[in-house]
């Protein structure tokens, strides 16, 4: 079977957790779920072609002439709950054109799987991961077209909507590294990326902790080994030039002896990679962190949320004020940068305890920090009490193209949704204006794409302009074609 896979772009919506000029410059990242979606189906003997539109800037026209070169015989799309109708608008404007059936799959698919397939246009979606359901899918659509006995699987029959079981245990370790020979690798980044090529890996899935605002919150922790976690640092090291990587687990380091073993192994290979991970602040000590620097760990987001203890009391962090600082201060001794998370708009949020997490925030030494708005996320905790107290599910609705893209109620706070923003806004603003921390960041900065990159983000946050968002896209696209030149060519092209 071809199978094709699209990553289409999407717009920013209202009801996100992060400012829109914060989306606009947090960078963009390959498609990890696509990728491991085709490299089990070629593992299971298929074609595969990933079309990543967004980061290519391909318009529908672009990707179905690709589509059309290619003949699949089903195409697949990754569905998140947020950016759901503009997953829907690119599979009604393909699927007529080219007549194959469509597969989707992601997160949204373990929230509401039913109505995700209640738009005719769709015809599976996977519920679970896909390491079972799509090779047994492809193989039903290439012989008998029998659904029922695949695993996982939501699908329509006789207008009937039917969700099969899927009782075949999921060992993370087992899956094939992600298809990233189908990817763009050279043009991903983030807004910290110091190297190129970049990538992002997940080496666990889940996390045992149980913070209410986190869609993760309590699930199953299933971790890959450490030499398979290494193995593909250094396929992405070998193969695909790759020199940085971040670590988007939930929780990377929750294991030490595992988190130990990782470091020790990168060593032992001498890869030449930096790579970032986010961490939790007891999951860290000095040891550790040690190990991570020798192993090339160049960055950790952790995640503080609150510079009020009881704040971080009502949302389940169990962490203390003294744990954030020493954590910090063991980092930065450790020569890691810190970046922090923290929320706005949790439970018992108010001006003042904005004013506090500010302070606080600016009191350590973080190199970077990113404020969100609290948003009662599909599965979470706060989504939970939220319906079972209103009896309505915006998300469900949303899905159902029967609620509008608004600011989603925030009943545990008194703060209103315009302050929330506000707020949010001068939390930014007020953290990286020092002059102090302006300068620092300044001196630190590996590239010049990067301090226009940073530079013009800065501009944007303060001014809103959006004629500096432009001048910032068209400097960085020059930078790196210039860098693409070689040596005699930028001397002749310097010269006229």
């Amino acid at each position: 079977m071809k199978l094709a896979l699209v990553f289409n772009p999407f717009s920013y919506k209202i009801h996100e957790e992060n400012l829109r000029i914060v989306q606009k410059y947090f960078g963009l990242f390959p498609p990890l779920s696509l990728a491991w979606v085709a490299s089990i189906a070629e593992r299971a003997g298929h074609q595969v072609i990933i079309v990543d539109a967004r980061t290519l800037r391909l318009s529908k026209e672009d990707v179905l002439d690709r589509l059309k070169e290619f003949k699949p015989d089903i195409l697949g799309f990754m569905m998140t709950t947020y950016m759901y109708r503009d997953t829907l608008e690119w599979i009604r404007f393909l699927k007529p054109k080219l007549k194959v059936p469509v597969v989707i799959g992601g997160y949204n698919l373990r929230v509401y799987p039913r109505e995700s397939i209640v738009p005719q246009e769709i015809n599976f979606g996977v519920v679970e991961q896909a390491y079972y359901t799509i090779p047994a899918l492809l193989s039903e659509l290439e012989g008998r077209g029998s659904f029922s006995q695949v695993p996982g699987l939501v699908y329509k029959d006789n207008g009937n909507i039917k969700i099969t079981s899927h009782s075949e245990k999921i060992n993370f370790n087992d899956f094939p590294n992600p298809a990233r020979h189908l990817l763009p690798n050279e043009l991903y980044a983030e807004f910290p990326t110091e190297r190129k090529n970049f990538t992002v890996m997940v080496t666990s899935l889940g996390c045992p902790r149980k913070c209410t605002f986190c869609e993760a919150g309590g699930t199953s922790y299933s971790p890959r080994s450490p030499m398979t976690v290494v193995n593909e640092m250094q396929e992405c090291c070998q193969k695909y030039n790759i020199r940085e990587i971040d670590i988007f687990d939930y929780e990377f380091p929750w294991i030490k002896e595992r988190t130990l073993a990782i470091c020790k192994e990168i060593q032992k290979r001498n890869l030449d990679i930096i790579w970032a991970c986010r961490s939790r602040i007891d999951s860290v000590d000095e040891e550790l962190l040690r190990e991570m620097k020798k192993s090339g760990c160049s960055r950790i987001y952790y995640g503080v949320e609150s510079g009020n203890q009881e704040i971080l009391d009502r949302i389940n962090k169990d962490i203390t004020i003294k744990q954030i600082k020493e954590t910090i201060k063991l980092t930065k001794k450790a020569g890691i940068k810190a970046l922090g998370f923290f929320l706005i708009g949790a439970p018992g949020e108010t001006h003042q305890t904005v004013k506090n997490t500010v302070k606080f925030a600016q009191g350590l030494d973080f190199d970077y920090v990113q404020f969100s708005k609290v948003l009662a996320k599909p599965l979470t905790g706060m989504w939970k009490e939220m319906v079972k107290n209103t009896g309505r599910d915006y998300w469900k609705n949303w899905i159902l193209g029967k609620e509008e893209d608004r600011e989603l109620l925030r009943p545990w706070t008194s703060l209103t949704n315009q302050e929330i923003d506000h707020l949010t806004k001068w939390a930014y603003v007020r953290f990286h204006s020092r002059f102090k921390f302006l300068v620092k960041s300044a001196l630190k900065v590996r590239s010049i794409s990067e301090f226009f990159r940073k530079f013009f983000g800065y501009l944007e946050m303060v001014f809103a302009q959006e004629k500096v968002s432009k001048k910032a896209k068209r400097f960085v696209a020059y930078n790196e074609n210039w860098k693409k030149l070689s040596f005699y060519s930028k001397i002749a092209k310097w010269r006229n």
